[in-house]
């Protein structure tokens, strides 16, 4: 299963910064519109969301090994060393994403202060320029190809 249909911790977070669910917030990335600093969040969650689910499977690994109906002879201290230092890497690399997604939420303005991600089909559809401003079809691709950084 995809990532962007996965839960992370920091939905919510994200949920309230950019004002929209999270699978709304994945959907607006594909217009030419979409801000750098969403992409950048969502492709962090991504991130963490992966992370998360290899912390979660070390942790039921490490459960059922040491499951109390389960043999004492099955036990293996080796095995459980390596699931320690799996289980070390998985949460350095959670917490590595939920800094870099929480530091990357913390420097956006507030939400009142941020430009709408991006206009729905409805609004697209009824705004349009007056004859006399729209720009031919080739200058009007050369110009926003130029305003991109």
């Amino acid at each position: 299963m995809s990532a962007q249909y996965k839960p992370s911790t920091l939905d919510g977070w994200l949920q309230e910064s950019f004002g929209a669910p999270v699978a709304d917030l994945y959907r607006s990335t594909r217009t030419p519109d979409a801000s750098a600093a969403l992409i950048r969040a969502l492709e962090l969650r991504s991130f963490l969301v992966l992370a998360e689910d290899q912390v979660a499977r070390v942790r039921d690994r490490v459960h059922q090994a040491t499951a109390a109906d389960r043999d004492l002879d099955e036990l293996s201290a080796d095995d459980l060393r390596m699931d320690a230092q799996w289980l070390e890497a998985a949460l350095e690399a959670r917490d590595g994403y939920r800094t870099a997604l929480g530091n990357l939420l913390r420097s956006m303005p507030p939400p009142g202060q941020r430009p709408q991600l991006a206009r729905t089909t409805q609004q697209a559809a009824t705004t349009s320029l007056p004859p006399a401003i729209a720009a031919p079809a080739p200058q009007r691709a050369g110009a926003a190809r130029a305003r991109r950084p």
